[in-house]
């Protein structure tokens, strides 16, 4: 998009009552018109920081951008009264210097300009599914299932640890897990819960039948917004269009057994894509930290397997690894429903969301792979940090398909 050019679209205009209940809405083919390009962080000073010289700038659009600000609080509130889940994640963002080597890496900060596009994203795509679902037309929807019978029994069993229920018996919602979460939202084992929801849900899928988003608490869902990233809201645009042709489901050039195959696929390819872009963001970690080693670093545990802890650091949004040879002396019990290592001759035990202090002791290119071991001050400094923001830890980077 580029400001006062005009470029073909495909329009998805919808009427939101005060609920923020899409009361109806139409598609139609247009010419559009950018008035500004503008970036996350404008948006925010202007929404939020409510910033004087940036509201002079954009004297023009702050009428407009304050409409819309009022319809995403609307949309939000909906989507909390729904039961619609929103995990408290990070992305890695990585600054370069004018010398083209990495000057810092540090989390994505989300503000409410993010949050207000992603609703009416939400909104748009809401619209769309209802539009294939009623003109019978074969498409991709975006299906997330809830929490299997086993994993849902791993999370009760974390919870019945920590003095929580999960709501809904054998069958939560989303709501049930929203709930939850708000319960637990100001506990110091905070991120730990998130985490242990969070790997109980299932990773969203493209499907031509219909089976619902568990983690939007919505009855349909497809992807429309972003057909020039995404293979699926191409299709989706093509189904579209062909209805507005006055095509119909049987002339249309996909069938539903083309999109069983075109669904498949495309889950696939998204899986790939994110396993290439993890690939390539750890590269580049390991190639900033490459020359920091045996210095030491304060961070928490943001991951506990069998074989160790994974600690990410408090300055850096990087993560390594302590193996669990590199811990003091003793063996070592793992409890996968308290995310925890406990030692067995000494008790010592460390779970997600501990503060340890670390050093830097290995970091391998060809592998992305970054070693800590304790430092010698490590233990003196082991803590319960009480700030939510300084332990958040990192979250498997499947949380962005949920949506």
């Amino acid at each position: 998009l580029k400001p006062e050019v005009d470029r073909l679209c495909l329009v998805c205009e919808m009427s939101i009552d005060k609920s923020g209940r899409i009361a109806r809405s139409r598609f139609f083919e247009a010419v559009m018109r950018s008035h500004a390009r503008m970036t996350y962080a404008a948006v925010a000073d202007i929404l939020q920081k409510r910033d004087r010289n940036v509201r002079n700038h954009y004297h023009q659009l702050v009428p407009h951008l304050e409409n819309l600000y009022g319809l995403y609080q609307v949309l939000n509130k909906a989507r909390e009264q729904r039961g619609g889940i929103d995990f408290d994640t990070q992305e890695t963002l990585i600054e370069y210097g004018s010398d083209g080597k990495i000057e810092s890496i540090r989390a994505r900060q989300r503000n409410d300009a993010h949050r207000l596009i992603e609703e009416c994203m939400i909104a748009a795509n809401v619209a769309a599914a209802r539009f294939i679902r009623r003109h019978r037309l074969p498409g991709l929807y975006r299906v997330h299932d809830g929490p299997s019978a086993d994993k849902l029994e791993q999370l009760r069993g974390l919870l019945k640890r920590t003095g929580l229920s999960l709501g809904g018996g054998a069958e939560p919602t989303a709501k049930d897990c929203a709930v939850l979460l708000a319960k637990a939202r100001n506990r110091d084992d905070y991120q730990l819960l998130q985490t242990a929801v969070l790997r109980s849900l299932s990773q969203a899928i493209y499907n031509p039948e219909n089976g619902g988003h568990f983690g939007l608490a919505l009855p349909a869902y497809a992807h429309f917004t972003s057909p020039i990233r995404r293979y699926p809201d191409l299709l989706l645009h093509r189904a579209i269009r062909h209805q507005l042709h006055a095509g119909s489901a049987e002339d249309f050039s996909y069938s539903q057994i083309d999109m069983v195959a075109e669904g498949e696929h495309a889950s696939m390819a998204e899986r790939r894509a994110d396993d290439a872009t993890r690939d390539a963001v750890e590269w580049l970690k390991c190639h900033y930290m490459v020359d920091k080693i045996n210095q030491v670093f304060d961070g928490v545990v943001s991951g506990v397997t069998g074989f160790g802890l994974f600690v990410s650091l408090n300055d850096i949004f990087v993560e390594g690894l302590i193996h669990v040879t590199a811990l003091p002396n003793d063996y070592y019990h793992y409890d996968p429903l308290s995310f925890s290592l406990t030692g067995k001759r000494t008790g010592k035990t460390y779970r997600l969301g501990d503060a340890l202090r670390v050093k830097l002791v290995r970091v391998d290119l060809d592998e992305r792979k970054i070693d800590f071991e304790l430092s010698a001050s490590g233990e003196r400094h082991r803590r319960r940090d009480k700030s939510r923001k300084s332990r958040r830890a990192k979250l498997d980077s499947y949380n962005r398909s949920l949506i």
